[in-house]
């Protein structure tokens, strides 16, 4: 599994994103705290790197990254599904 594109937070915070490749073909995105969370979630239908790529780099640097991530994957009509936690 190749990473395609990672985000870290640019306002001094550790807290990443990341979209691979998943075992099936199909992309994930990947978070992480820095501390003690990991998250995993599939993508769901046909969205595009660069349409999850421009997604995840706004959401990474709002203060809670989240709460963000999920609203600008609602933006673009993105679904997902949880993964692993």
């Amino acid at each position: 599994m190749a990473t395609l594109s990672t985000f870290h937070s640019s306002c001094g915070g550790f807290d990443f994103l990341g979209i691979r490749k998943g075992r099936t073909g199909g992309f994930e995105i990947v978070y992480d705290d820095g501390v003690k969370r990991r998250l995993v979630w599939r993508v769901q239908g046909k969205a595009g790197e660069a349409q999850l790529g421009e997604a995840l780099r706004s959401a990474v640097n709002k203060p809670r990254v989240l709460p963000a991530m999920y609203s600008e994957l609602k933006k673009r009509s993105i679904g997902i599904e949880a993964v692993a936690v």
